[in-house]
């Protein structure tokens, strides 16, 4: 590709990004996720893309949108690493897989099921799609220091919100209902769309990247007849991503990373 001055989706330039970014989904987020920065400023909107740079802790960190789904995210991943950055966290939503896992709990991913196919661009299939450990673990640390309830472990991601939600009118059903039940024997978490890509570009990057989650909704706990509301504040979900970074920046700090 030709060299711009601006990356090709994302419309941010040299100087513009910190060297943590907060990966969201939902340009509509960002802003949210920005107020908890000192001093934000809005970089950039083009396409899903809305980009947010502040500081924390004296130390440049930006949010970057990505849309629905690995394509977009890794879009924003390859753009913003192109850019200085190389420490990436995913705040998002799921749904939840595990009987245990409930509304409004904080699910962080320690892996993620490659049932999706832009980390296939990026790895083979043997490859596993994991979160950073030192990440993951600033991750669970905020979580714990919170006191948010949380869980950690594995997530699904997809490409079809519907075949997750409709996989009977599909006409692999037969493929995602069985699979759909392997995930759940196999005690996944929760399901959403974006970490398995985000964690296998990372690795292509040599970059570090976690992902935590807000809960939405958890359609084994209804099926199963257990008490639930569906909830769409993701402040514990974004909470916990701020205080990682912070977390993550004191220990690179301490090791003159």
């Amino acid at each position: 590709m030709h060299e711009h001055a601006l990356q090709f989706h994302i419309q941010c330039g040299r100087g513009d990004i910190g060297r943590y970014c907060i990966l969201p989904g939902d340009p509509g987020r960002c802003e949210k996720i920005a107020a908890y920065f000192d001093h934000p400023v809005k970089v950039a909107s083009n396409r899903e893309f809305t980009t947010y740079t502040g500081t924390l802790l004296g130390e440049r960190v930006s949010v970057c949108s990505t849309g629905i789904g690995g394509p977009s995210a890794v879009i924003a991943m390859e753009e913003l690493h192109a850019l200085g950055a190389d420490t990436f966290v995913r705040v998002g939503t799921c749904g939840g897989i595990a009987l245990k896992v409930k509304s409004d709990d904080v699910v962080i991913a320690t892996g993620a099921v490659r049932h999706e196919g832009t980390s296939r661009e990026y790895a083979p299939m043997e490859f596993p799609a994991v979160a950073d450990y030192t990440v993951q673990s600033a991750l669970v640390a905020a979580a714990r220091a919170l006191g948010k309830p949380w869980h950690a472990g594995v997530v699904q991601c997809k490409d079809s919100f519907y075949g997750q939600h409709d996989p009977e009118r599909m006409p692999v059903s037969y493929e995602l209902q069985a699979k759909w039940q392997a995930w759940k024997r196999l005690g996944v978490l929760a399901s959403e769309m974006e970490s398995a890509a985000l964690f296998c570009c990372a690795a292509a990057l040599g970059a570090r990247c976690g992902s935590c989650f807000h809960v939405i909704w958890n359609q084994e706990r209804e099926a199963a007849g257990l008490d639930q509301t569906e909830s769409h504040d993701l402040s514990a979900a974004i909470q916990v991503g701020v205080e990682g970074l912070k977390h993550l920046i004191r220990t690179d700090r301490e090791a003159a990373r």
